[in-house]
This record gives structure tokens, C-alpha cells and sequence, in this order.
């Protein structure tokens, strides 16, 4: 193993002086940048030509304590060459322990892309505010500064200028990335304590999703629309239960053809970027037109603006009393599913849902319409 060698330099700077700093070989671990560095900049200075009897007194002491400084940052390099393996163990504990956890929660989200940094990035803001400008080293994450967070998310307002309290699933969403970083944390041995699995929870809030009946759905597809576009995506996300992103990004390449099985989109979801298999009826594929190059977009030049200006017209014309999104035709291909007597567990591989306990929300949609339904019949 090559011996560290740590050496003074200096650095020309502003006003005829030179700056000192130590120069690491190899580098070293800097808990305070969270990042191995070279440079140990001394905030001693010297002036390159001394004018008087002061400049060079100054030159002489200041050079005097920067020796000192790299024989001791030396000696300590040295001392952990022949430290025991425990001893050793032990340094390095300590010293990841010194490290910033704020800062490795921010590596982690500057790696995300799309809606999901966005996502991330308000989350490590709101943990930033909880922190009230302070860092946070590992040796001091613990289930009471995490929990105090997580109360801190359920009380928290908006950063944008409404102000608003953030929804219980907001602060659900930005209490799993803290959550996310501990498992990582954790699984890195920057944490000796898996911290994750000892915090508590934020329940999730049920949000209501808004869907169509069949009768409702027939009668809006029955109605003229004044963009045949819309039409015809709302028409194949009410058939399929794909997403507007991904309706907006599928390509030629994504749609293929099993022979004696029918049509399959393979393609990667934008939301949990989870890799799709997913078999279309013919009649979806039938709403796809021509095909075209490979990589060109299948529903070339759609809008969200268009979509979103358009839709609320449609469904008035259509008659139907209810507030419907775009998402609702993926809420109304769920609820059609289980109407129809499709379990839950193939309508949630068929949403690309991770877990089952997502697509049962929909499963109480569809008992509580047969409780009311249940309720219409009296005789008293």
C-alpha cells in the first residue's frame, strides 16, 4: 500500500498574497463536503513580495503554523496505518458517522428525473426547513428527530404561494423519500441502526375517484366531441387504463403482435418507471389508426392543454353530472374490470400497480355501489 503523503502548497490569490493549503495524496474523506478531496485550503496567507518588517513577520509565523497543521494532518494519516482492525473499525465509524446526512438525502434525489425529481426535490426542501437551516450528521439521525419530522410533514404548508397545508398523502409522499433514504443509508452501513424499520407511519388518506358506469361511458363516447383526438385517447385509456404520460409518449415500437394471442404494449411506465406488459383488446388497437416508423409517436400531436380545455366541454354535452379528469377514465377501466367479474389481482398487474392494496380502493368503490343499492329496497 502506497504511503498518504500530505504536502504545503500555495496559491496565488488577490492583493500580491498567496493562499496556503494542504495538498492530500491520495485524497481523503471530508465529512464536512461529504466527498473525498485533496485540498485542505488553511485560511493562512503570506504576501509574495513582503513591503516591510510586518509582511515578513507575518510570512514567517503564518508559514510556521501551516507546517504544524500538515505535520499533524500527517501524523494522523500515519496513526491509521498501524491502528488494530477493531481500532480501525471503530475510525471509520466515526467518521461516517460525521458525515452529512442532509447532503447524502440530496445526492440520492439529484439521481431522480421527471415528475419524481420534482417530487423529491420538495421533499428534501421541507426536511431542510424542518432542520431550520442546520445540517444533520448520520450520528445524529435518530426515531425521535425522524418521527418529530414526520409530525412536522402533517402540520406543514405549502412552499408555493397559496400557503396551503400540504394533503395527509403529500405528506405521505415526501415522508417516504426520508423513509427511502434511511433503507439506503442503512443498507450502506452509514446507519448502524436500521432506523426505517423502528419510525412510525403516515396513513394514507383515500382520495376520491371520480369513475363512469358503463351506461355513463357509452353515452359520452355516443356524444360528438370537438377534438377527435381527445376522443379517440379517452376512448383507448377507458379500453386499456393507461395513463395520459404514457398514452402521450408510446411509440410504434412499443405496440407488438403475438400471433394466435393478439396485440401487446410493452413499454416502461413514466410514474413508476416499472416495465409493461400489457394486452390490448382489438378494439383498442383499432383506435391506433396506421402504423407508422418505429419511433414516431403513435397519438402524434396531442396536447394537454387541448385535453384539458376540451374534456370538461365534452362531458357537458354529454349530459353526464360528474367531474371528469382524464385520470378518471384509468379509475373508470378499473371499476368496469371488477364490474365485469375480473379479479383484483389481475386488474392490478393490468394497471401496473406494485402492490394489490393500491387497486383495492376500487374493490370498496364497487361494494359500497352495492350497498346503496342494497338500501333502495324498503318495504317499511
Amino acid at each position: 500500500m502506497s504511503k498518504s503523503i500530505v504536502t504545503l502548497r500555495k496559491k496565488a490569490i488577490s492583493q500580491g498574497r498567496m493562499s496556503l493549503y494542504l495538498d492530500f495524496y491520495p485524497p481523503v474523506w471530508d465529512s464536512r463536503a461529504n466527498d473525498y478531496t485533496r485540498r485542505e485550503f488553511l485560511k493562512l496567507y503570506i504576501y509574495q513580495k513582503p513591503a516591510d518588517q510586518y509582511q515578513k513577520l507575518s510570512n514567517s509565523e503564518n508559514l510556521h503554523t501551516a507546517e504544524l497543521i500538515r505535520a499533524r494532518r500527517q501524523n494522523e494519516i500515519n496513526k491509521s496505518e498501524i491502528y488494530s482492525p477493531f481500532e480501525k473499525e471503530q475510525l471509520q465509524i466515526q467518521a461516517r458517522g460525521n458525515e452529512s446526512f442532509l447532503q447524502y438525502y440530496k445526492k440520492l434525489g439529484e439521481k431522480k428525473t421527471g415528475n419524481n425529481l420534482s417530487i423529491w426535490n420538495c421533499a428534501i426542501a421541507h426536511f431542510e426547513a424542518f432542520l431550520n437551516g442546520n445540517d444533520l450528521l448520520f450520528k445524529d439521525v435518530t426515531v425521535t428527530v425522524i418521527e418529530d419530522f414526520r409530525d412536522y410533514l402533517l402540520k406543514a404548508r405549502s412552499m408555493r404561494k397559496n400557503n396551503k397545508q400540504i394533503s395527509r398523502n403529500t405528506a405521505l409522499s415526501y415522508y417516504n423519500k426520508i423513509k427511502t433514504t434511511l433503507k439506503g443509508a442503512y443498507k450502506e452501513d452509514k446507519l448502524r441502526t436500521d432506523i426505517n424499520s423502528k419510525i412510525g407511519s403516515i396513513k394514507e388518506m383515500e382520495s376520491q375517484r371520480n369513475f363512469m358506469t358503463i351506461e355513463e361511458t357509452r353515452k359520452l363516447f355516443s356524444t360528438p366531441c370537438p377534438n377527435s383526438l381527445v376522443r379517440k385517447i379517452s376512448m383507448f385509456s377507458v379500453l386499456t387504463g393507461i395513463r395520459y404520460v404514457d398514452i402521450a409518449k408510446l411509440l410504434w415500437s412499443e405496440i407488438h403482435y403475438i400471433e394466435n394471442d393478439g396485440y401487446y404494449i410493452i413499454f416502461r411506465q413514466k410514474k413508476t418507471q416499472g416495465a409493461e406488459t400489457m394486452p390490448i383488446s382489438d378494439e383498442a388497437f383499432s383506435l391506433l389508426g396506421k402504423r407508422k416508423g418505429e419511433k414516431e409517436l403513435v397519438f402524434k400531436g396531442l396536447n394537454k392543454w387541448d385535453v384539458d380545455r376540451v374534456l370538461p366541454v365534452w362531458v357537458a354535452l354529454s349530459g353526464i353530472n360528474k367531474h371528469i379528469t382524464f385520470h378518471s377514465f384509468r379509475h373508470t377501466y378499473a371499476t368496469l374490470q371488477l364490474t365485469a367479474g375480473t379479479d383484483i389481482f389481475t386488474i392490478s398487474k393490468m394497471l401496473g400497480h406494485r402492490s394489490v392494496k393500491t387497486t383495492q380502493i376500487y374493490a370498496k368503490v364497487i361494494d359500497q355501489k352495492k350497498r346503496d343499492a342494497a338500501n333502495r329496497i324498503s318495504l317499511g
